[in-house]
């Protein structure tokens, strides 16, 4: 009894603090801490290099180039780089049609999402790198509200915000995320860039290696050499949800493995004697979140286990409850699929299982090599 209880206990205090605990924490320490990285408001207009890396992206990707150019900044400051990672589509056709603004070099080989970044930093003239994937149209002045956070020295990455269409599970999910990348900014640094969307000095840029989530490798490179990553709200981009749902669990375990792969190669930024903050919210935020799935079978087996007991008898009763929606909200009940009540859990359950293949397939040793931008 006392130690199936203690297992209850402790698992439902690790599911809390990962997803209720840590944010409430970095908002009381925001709320004590000066804001060291609050945006200087001062004009900064750095010559940016751009990069979009696509495979196969040619159904949106001249609206992408189209909401490129439409952005407000100098035009002699910005180079636009689109790379094309061996596609066999019309990507080629569609970008030369701008050559006068956009300059174009491929991958004949599909290599992956890395090789191609690599081309581009290869190839990018200006101090300034930014990110974009095709899949996302920013807002006409979120080029330059990213690029003016450069203006304070310390600042070694930028990311903006992207905005998912509609009320799906994933835009609800991704609000949360915003929600704590932005505490995390105030108080210190971002574990996590967006990955359709963010900037990097190129002093600070290392080659990209495949099977390693760029976005967060990005910001693990900049930390280490001492500088920080913070996000810009008003560098807004939108993007449609992902099609279908097996989709969005495929690109979740796909990222998840990469981002696995890259935080245990960079693990000494987890060493609290050396980075005190960034150890304390990369555990919290990374670490803490990817161990939630195990807490969660602990959660279930140990409160049926103790279902004598009236309290953990409804303990268990609420979680049946939760995971069923969740599961008939999966199956395409309309009135859940359509419901906060159905979209919280269904997504709540695949961001846990896709956690749970992820740490299956990291294990394993088998990782993601090659990229495979999501259908929206």
């Amino acid at each position: 009894m006392f130690l199936l209880s203690t297992i209850c206990w402790f698992s439902l205090a690790g599911v809390i603090y990962a997803y209720i605990g840590y944010p409430l924490m970095l908002y009381i320490l925001t709320a004590i801490v000066p804001n060291r990285n609050a945006d200087s408001g001062s004009a900064f207009e750095q010559a940016v290099s751009l990069i979009i890396p696509a495979h196969n992206e040619g159904e949106i990707l001249e609206k992408k180039i189209g909401n490129t150019l439409e952005l407000q900044f100098p035009e002699e400051k910005l180079e636009i780089l689109v790379i094309s990672d061996g596609s066999t589509d019309n990507t080629r056709d569609i970008v030369r049609q701008y050559s006068e603004r956009i300059m174009f070099y491929e991958l004949k080989q599909r290599k992956g999402k890395a090789a191609a970044l690599n081309l581009g930093l290869q190839r990018a003239t200006h101090d300034i790198i930014v990110f974009s994937d095709a899949s996302i149209m920013l807002k006409a002045d979120a080029l330059q509200n990213l690029v003016s956070r450069f203006s304070t020295p310390h600042i070694g990455c930028v990311s903006g915000e992207d905005h998912i269409e509609g009320s799906s599970g994933e835009g609800l999910y991704g609000r949360y995320e915003l929600f704590l990348r932005n505490l995390e900014s105030k108080l210190y640094s971002i574990v996590g860039a967006s990955g359709s969307f963010y900037a990097q000095r190129k002093s600070l840029c290392r080659p990209f290696e495949e099977g390693l989530a760029p976005d967060f490798l990005s910001v693990l490179n900049t930390v280490e050499q001492g500088y920080i990553a913070v996000t810009e709200p008003s560098a807004v981009g939108t993007m449609s949800v992902v099609k279908e749902t097996k989709d969005e669990f495929a690109r979740k375990v796909r990222t998840l493995v990469r981002g696995m792969t890259a935080l245990f190669k960079k693990a000494v930024l987890l060493n609290p004697m050396k980075y005190p903050l960034f150890a304390f919210t990369l555990g919290s935020h990374k670490v803490v979140r990817w161990m939630v799935p195990f807490f969660l079978i602990l959660l279930l087996i140990s409160t049926l286990l103790l279902t004598g007991h009236p309290f953990y008898q409804l303990l268990f009763t609420l979680q049946a409850i939760f995971y069923s929606l969740g599961i008939f909200s999966m199956f395409k009940v309309k009135f859940l699929q359509e419901s906060i009540l159905g979209k919280i859990p269904q997504y709540f359950l695949l961001v846990n299982l896709a956690i749970l293949v992820a740490w299956w397939k990291y294990l394993r040793g088998i990782r993601q090599e090659i990229w495979i931008p999501s259908k929206r």
